[in-house]
């Protein structure tokens, strides 16, 4: 079966091959038409040591853009807790798991160029692995940018153009510029192959545990990529019979920036309208209206799972701790870690079997407690 964009809203569908970013009937993001086949956990130990391993499961396979990302390490926190280490990728952050999906598409569509837009890790990662696939590429990021961040674009060879005002104002201007003909967007946001290459963390973590999932999965959560991926992971495990269980699926965001958490407590099915801007230390989910709210509160809603909300002394205090434990990592990476800690002693959240991932490296940002709380909302989410 040929494998083709869907909407998720209403219907419509499109090849792969028409470069079409979104739904042309509702303007919202794609899904994929994809069926995954069982991964046979007995014969993975004999197969490559990156993602790529759980071919079945993967739109693509064979690919000429890879960098050995994946496997990333599972480490215990406590006796309940572990973190899954996904800042320990080519470029630092876990959006290798999904860019590298979305520069192979892109390297056998052969486009004119390659479009995104971010202002952290989902640009560098696009950045990175369209070098390596040898395609030219353009990121677009606010003015307000990090120096390391913009600083790692460029050294990948990518143009840089910067966007007067918010993350919202970038996404426009990226948008107009995947209009022209012959181009690719790269959008971590409505390209729904991004959403098959973050499964792959919940296929790891499934396989390091010997074929089970913990009893709660815990996950940043901005524009959705990694909390979608998530589910659609375990959705697929279930149907194949290869676990037992499902996980609750916990959400996390910063309490300045929430528009999720605020809609999931009233019981909404969408939100009913963008937050307001407010700077935050967690800028990596500091997204005010994510194009997939409505998946993304049904995941949710549909594991058992909730909302948690952290502060930003929270995430200051988070930090320096992992750090204490040896892993630094940058602000929004522990935002999973401050949600965990701050339910102190809840039977429902740490004597469960929890995974946190630690999704960014702290040498792209610094440390929060020494900069203080900042950053423009609204940047690249998880």
């Amino acid at each position: 079966m040929t494998t083709m964009y869907i909407c998720p809203a209403d219907g419509t569908r499109s090849p792969v091959e028409s470069l079409a970013w979104c739904c042309p009937v509702c303007r919202g993001p794609w899904d994929l038409d994809f069926e995954a086949s069982p991964v046979p956990l007995k014969s993975l130990s004999s197969r490559v040591n990156s993602l790529w391993r759980y071919e079945e499961a993967l739109p693509l396979a064979a690919p000429a853009t890879t960098l050995g990302e994946g496997r990333t390490p599972l480490v215990p926190l406590t006796s309940s807790v572990s973190a899954k280490l996904d800042f320990l990728m080519p470029t630092l952050s876990f959006k290798d798991r999904g860019a590298v999906m979305l520069a192979e598409l892109a390297r056998r569509l052969g486009p004119e160029r390659v479009i995104a837009d971010s202002s952290g890790n989902a640009g560098t990662a696009v950045a990175a692995y369209c070098a390596r696939a040898g395609l030219p590429c353009t990121v677009y990021v606010p003015e307000t940018t990090s120096p390391k961040k913009t600083e790692q674009i460029r050294a990948h060879d990518a143009r840089l153009e910067r966007v007067p005002g918010d993350r919202e104002a970038t996404a426009r201007a990226a948008r107009a510029a995947a209009a022209e003909p012959g181009t690719f967007y790269a959008s971590h946001v409505h390209n729904p192959y991004f959403l098959h290459g973050t499964k792959t963390y919940v296929y790891e973590l499934w396989e390091d545990l010997g074929g089970r999932l913990p009893e709660t999965i815990v996950v940043p959560v901005g524009n959705g990529t990694l909390l979608l991926g998530a589910a659609l992971a375990i959705s697929e495990l279930s149907a194949h019979g290869l676990i037992d269980e499902r996980p609750a699926l916990i959400a996390v965001q910063a309490e300045a920036v929430s528009p999720l958490a605020t809609a999931f407590r009233a019981g909404a099915e969408e939100l009913s309208a963008p937050a307001g801007s407010a700077a935050t230390l967690a800028e990596g989910i500091a997204i005010p209206n994510p194009p997939r709210a409505r998946q993304i509160l049904r995941a949710v809603r549909a594991s058992g799972g909730t909302f948690r909300t952290v502060t930003e002394d929270q995430l200051r205090s988070a930090q320096l701790d992992l750090a204490s434990r040896g892993l630094f990592v940058e602000s929004t990476a522990v935002a999973c870690w401050a949600a965990v800690r701050a339910e102190g002693d809840r039977a429902d959240h740490t004597d469960r079997s929890t995974v946190v991932p630690l999704c960014g490296a702290g040498a792209k940002t610094g440390l929060a407690s020494a900069a203080g709380a900042g950053g423009a909302v609204g940047r690249s989410a998880q």
